[in-house]
């Protein structure tokens, strides 16, 4: 699974419009287009289709979105949905250091930066897990919401990633 597809199932799973969207990147300080949104969105048609270790297809689109628009437009989700955070008093504003290091790590900072812009409490993600057949202990979920280098860090595979997007889309879609 790519940042696109992320992206799109994201987008799909809380009925994002573009023109939020294009609102949410510059909340996370990123400025970009409505067309340049759609062209995140817009697969390619490929004559040629690649597979992914679990066997899923890999797509292709117009704009490959980097760890870093994805990052950003996670920090928008956040602002958009709870409000940019009040400095503290004698506290500098500065520019957050991006937490996506490599590919590996952004399953793990989505779930984080989900979980904080939705509001949801460990219990949440976890019956929002199992509604799609996924079964995750407190113990593992914690782990994958470590911070990576922590000790009990635990990688976030695209299973569960997409497990959850599946889960939120029944979830936020039905109501």
């Amino acid at each position: 699974m790519n940042n696109n597809d992320r992206l799109v199932r994201l987008r799909y799973a809380l009925d994002i419009k573009d023109s939020e969207m294009v609102e949410m990147f510059k909340l996370g300080d990123l400025e970009i287009t409505k067309e340049e949104v759609q062209q995140l969105l817009t697969k390619v048609k490929s004559k040629q289709t690649q597979a992914d270790e679990e066997g899923y297809s890999v797509n292709e689109y117009m704009k490959k979105c980097k760890n870093t628009v994805l990052e950003a437009f996670l920090n928008g989700l956040i602002v958009f949905k709870r409000g940019k955070k009040e400095a503290q008093p004698g506290e500098q504003t500065s520019k957050v250091e991006g937490m996506i290091k490599n590919d590996r790590s952004v399953n793990n900072v989505m779930l984080k930066k989900l979980k904080i812009a939705l509001s949801l409490t460990s219990d949440d993600i976890l019956g929002i897990l199992d509604e799609t057949g996924v079964h995750l202990s407190k113990s593992e979920l914690s782990a994958v919401l470590r911070r990576e280098g922590q000790r009990n860090y635990k990688e976030c595979g695209d299973r569960y990633a997409r497990n959850f997007l599946k889960g939120l889309a029944l979830r936020y879609r039905n109501d």
